[in-house]
């Protein structure tokens, strides 16, 4: 929940810093109010996407968005699932598999958030809590071109904290057993984004590592020049 109008501005610098090759996928995900009017800033040099959807096209459901909208306003992808949704508004996995769907009913990318909180890691349920929301967030027909799952270890958002680079080697290739077994060959080829803490001095070697395919990015995409040398480092792999 951050920008507003005037904070377009660092998407211009964005487009003006990645230049004519960017080498890597961009998307940027602002708030649904500005994603029209980043149309017209972006103009096609990076992707654009909305944080969440509702799981249903129209209805009586005022104050959410549906995934109709947001590809109406010009969006590409959509986040469902994401730990602040999942904690702050109670979402579940069925009703985070059932957004991913209706994003897919748009025309939209699906980028599936799973996680666990600090408790969780420190009881060493880790593993079977992230197995569990692959199995009930993630559809079944889900596959590389419709969806992306990001790995965001709760207790590393916006703390500063992040993983060691073997905690998230070993989270992320976790991941991928569990999407194989879930969607079978569909599993080996879809991307696994890293969230959690990513910034310029950590995101090489956080991009070099197994199974990482790509980051979601927090704080540091709020600023051009962070997220530019974000997009630098993943270049660079």
């Amino acid at each position: 929940m951050n920008g507003l109008a005037a904070d377009l501005a660092e998407l211009t610098l964005l487009r003006q810093g990645l230049g004519a090759q960017t080498a890597c996928e961009v998307l940027v995900c602002p708030p649904a109010s500005l994603i029209s009017w980043a149309v017209a800033v972006v103009e096609g040099a990076f992707a654009l996407g909305g944080q969440d959807c509702h799981s249903q096209s129209c209805g009586a459901f005022t104050g959410d968005i549906s995934a109709e909208m947001l590809k109406d306003a010009g969006a590409s992808h959509v986040i469902v699932g994401h730990s602040e949704r999942r904690q702050y508004h109670g979402e579940t996995d069925d009703m985070i598999a059932a957004k991913a769907q209706a994003a897919w009913r748009a025309g939209l990318a699906a980028i599936i958030c799973v996680g666990e909180t600090e408790s969780q890691r420190d009881q060493g349920h880790a593993k079977p809590i992230c197995h569990g929301q692959i199995k009930g967030s993630v559809p079944k027909d889900a596959d590389a071109a419709n969806t992306a799952i990001a790995y965001e270890p709760v207790w590393a958002i916006g703390t500063g904290k992040t993983p060691s680079d073997d905690d998230i080697a070993a989270m992320h290739a976790h991941l991928r057993d569990c999407l194989i077994a879930h969607l079978g060959e569909a599993g080996r080829e879809m991307r696994i984004l890293y969230g959690g803490s990513v910034k310029p001095s950590n995101a090489a070697a956080i991009l070099s590592l197994n199974n990482v395919n790509g980051a979601l990015v927090g704080g540091a995409s709020l600023k051009a020049r962070d997220f530019l040398a974000i997009i630098d480092a993943a270049r660079a792999c």
